[in-house]
């Protein structure tokens, strides 16, 4: 199994690399900016070494010559640190004076007063030269090379870098160490987010506290919510279909179990067949209870499980009244069908709005008045809507809301059902977004209306 990254990880590495790139870049510019001030300050005292040698060039005679005691040289020379080499000639007379006569010497330009900086090595060591030339009131050209090693300027650039990036260094850590000790911190809200969630039962379904969690992390919680939020939903719809199932299978099967043993208890076959016409008659009930009972299971609103296609409501409509013609004619009921021309598609479920359908118009035969009239007509506008009207005796108002519970039927009443047919007629509108009104119908009877709210163009 692959080991799921870390975020505590990913948090401090993407903060420290920066901050260390940071730290490299800036050291790498402290490093010229040092060298940069180093060789500036050691270079003007070169310099000045130059021209102190350039003040002992004399002339005698139209000759150039240079005036330098033994002891004037070891004191110009004298470096406990680094290496003085110096070398002083004429563009006639050659080379004049130094204490390195083979010092490679660098081409200076026409002006004199411009010096000449420039790195080369002596016996392999690094060195420093500064070259000038002498000014113009000598009778010839006079080129003085000063060099040095240059063990001072490497000495004073470490000396600063070490002033500089040391603090540096030590912030960095500080800062590490906050950076580390703060992302635990802010992780702390998520980490007992996780322990909450790990010590739950898995009957414990309740909204995740959001207390002290920060902003990113409620758009977790929140999600995490609607989420259990929606599992609670589908258990207890889960949980209610198994109750309305047992309950509602309880009787047939009952009467069923006590005519088969009144059955058993008779010897002959005309005797028995009451029972067995009442056995027929419970387990009928019983399949029928059980076929509505998988019609309200698949049509609980589980957002994700239906897969809606393009109906033409007018050709489904139609051809399940032309189903029930028959039943209709037994009890003498005329049954209509009005719709317009054109053709009305919606996006849904087939299997379950025939099911909503069948249920309407069967409760409308059921109920409805012996050559009576059953009207059902689709409209189009001002939204598609389809009406069921029989010329029953109706449902007063105050029980409008109440017939479309599960199992709830009109006391009184003489039907054999068992409360469930409007129940899915509810829940099946539901899941398809229609919106479902009962009222007194122009026959006299009871009328529903469903507006359709999910229209497709056909393609």
């Amino acid at each position: 199994m692959t080991k799921a990254p870390s975020l505590k990880r990913a948090i401090i590495v993407r903060l420290i690399f920066p901050l260390l790139l940071f730290i490299l870049l800036e050291t790498a510019l402290s490093y010229f900016v040092t060298m940069h001030y180093v060789n500036l300050i050691y270079d003007r005292w070169l310099l000045d070494s130059a021209y102190s040698l350039a003040q002992e060039v004399k002339t005698n005679d139209d000759k150039v010559s240079i005036d330098l005691p033994d002891a004037a040289l070891e004191i110009f020379t004298w470096d406990d640190i680094d290496t003085t080499f110096f070398k002083i000639i004429s563009e006639k007379s050659g080379f004049l004076k130094g204490n390195h006569p083979t010092l490679k010497t660098v081409h200076l330009p026409s002006d004199p007063t411009q010096p000449v900086f420039s790195d080369t090595f002596v016996d392999g060591t690094a060195i420093r030269m500064v070259s000038i030339q002498t000014p113009n009131n000598v009778p010839e050209n006079v080129y003085i090379h000063v060099a040095e090693t240059i063990n001072k300027r490497r000495n004073m650039t470490v000396e600063i870098l070490m002033a500089d990036l040391i603090p540096q260094f030590i912030l960095t850590l500080l800062i590490s160490i906050y950076l580390f000790k703060g992302v635990n911190r802010g992780l702390a809200p998520l980490n007992r987010l996780s322990r909450e969630i790990s010590q739950r039962t898995p009957n414990d379904l309740g909204q995740i506290s959001e207390n002290h969690v920060f902003a990113e992390v409620k758009i977790l919680t929140d999600t995490l919510n609607n989420l259990l939020e929606k599992l609670s939903a589908a258990i207890s719809a889960q949980q209610r279909f198994i109750s309305n199932a047992a309950h509602q299978l309880r009787t047939p099967l009952a009467g069923l179990m006590l005519q088969v043993e009144r059955a058993q208890r008779e010897k002959n076959i005309e005797n028995m067949r009451p029972a067995l016409a009442q056995i027929q008659k419970s387990a009928s009930k019983a399949s029928h209870i059980i076929a509505q009972l998988l019609v309200l299971a698949r049509s609980e609103p589980i957002e994700g499980r239906h897969n809606f296609n393009p109906i033409d409501l007018p050709s489904l409509v139609k051809e399940l009244c032309i189903e029930w013609v028959p039943t209709a004619l037994k009890k003498h009921i005329d049954l209509s069908f009005e719709s317009p021309s054109r053709s009305i598609f919606i996006d849904g479920d087939k299997v379950l709005l025939s099911e909503l359908i069948n249920n309407l118009v069967d409760n409308a035969i059921k109920y409805g008045q012996t050559n009576g009239n059953i009207i059902v007509k689709l409209q189009d506008r001002p939204v598609p809507r389809l009406i069921i009207e029989d010329d029953g005796p109706g449902v007063i108002a105050s029980e409008y809301d109440k017939i479309f519970e599960r199992f709830y039927r009109i006391p009184g009443s003489d039907g054999t059902g068992c409360g469930l047919g409007l129940s899915i007629v509810k829940e099946i509108a539901n899941l398809h977004q229609t919106k479902l009104l009962a009222g007194q119908s122009s026959l006299g009877g009871f009328r529903v209306e469903l507006q359709f709210a999910k229209l497709t163009k056909h393609t």
